[in-house]
């Protein structure tokens, strides 16, 4: 087969053609094929746009999503530290035994007790010390109550028994409170 033997007929474009007919016609018909192009390179710029922000809001429920993750992860952790920050409540707590250290040493377990706490506060641990503050059932658990004479002080926490702890946003240890009642008597 030779090169010679294969023709090619130009194709004439419908504009072309009727171009060649009637120009208006050509004119109007190129308008009409321009408003349609127009129309769809509005919908797909439209649609590119809300696929732009629903990618951008994607990213940022992603990255809450994560955030909260690496949040409940470190809670189990926390949770179990607490015990350990409760020891050293319990021992600070007990005056005559903690008096009977010696200075350096209490000194030392104090700046290590604080040490704890600040790697804690890092990880986002907050304490719960509502004492003079409204009972809150979300934040506190009442252990008992305490007869005030002041009405001011009704369903008031009066004295904390243990602190409560929060990490974020939750509630992962509430404080055991005693609140004050008020009777009318």
């Amino acid at each position: 087969m030779k090169n010679d033997d294969i023709h090619f007929e130009p194709e004439i474009d419908d504009a072309e053609s009727a171009a060649s007919k009637d120009p208006q016609a050509a004119i109007k018909k190129l308008k009409d094929k321009l408003k349609v192009c127009e129309r769809e390179r509005k919908e797909y710029l439209e649609g590119w746009q809300r696929m732009k922000a629903d990618l951008a809001n994607y990213k940022k429920d992603d990255e809450k999503r994560l955030s909260a993750m690496r949040e409940y992860a470190a809670e189990s952790l926390i949770a179990e530290l607490l015990a350990v920050e409760e020891s050293f409540q319990m021992a600070f707590s007990n005056k005559d035994a903690w008096e009977k250290v010696e200075q350096n040493w209490r000194v030392g377990v104090e700046y290590i007790h604080s040490q704890f706490l600040e790697v804690l506060k890092k990880r986002g641990l907050s304490i719960i010390d509502p004492l003079g503050q409204a009972f809150n059932p979300r934040e506190h658990h009442s252990v008992g109550s305490i007869p005030t004479e002041n009405p001011k002080e009704d369903h008031h926490v009066l004295e904390v028994v243990k602190k409560g702890y929060t990490l974020g946003e939750r509630v992962i240890k509430a404080a055991e409170v005693r609140i004050g009642t008020h009777s009318t008597k």
